[in-house]
């Protein structure tokens, strides 16, 4: 079994989250895969977003805004 370091995107609204886990390759068929912490890490960072609680998921993730591009 091996686990690399490996950065998320969570993208919500004009929101993007850089969320870092823990990426576990073994052998077996489910194989990449990230625990269940990391996995509800993901699941809270995208709720807070979803709520507008910026400041609750700046604490689990690093906090990007979109801005559109006029062309």
């Amino acid at each position: 079994m091996k686990k690399k370091k490996q950065t998320k995107h969570v993208h919500e609204g004009q929101y993007v989250a850089e969320v870092d886990v823990e990426v576990i390759y073994s052998d077996n068929g489910w194989s990449p895969y990230i625990s269940v912490s990391d996995a509800y890490k993901l699941d809270d960072v995208r709720h807070a977003l979803q709520q507008g609680d910026i400041k609750n998921a700046a604490k689990l993730a690093r906090i990007f805004t979109l801005t559109p591009v006029a062309i």
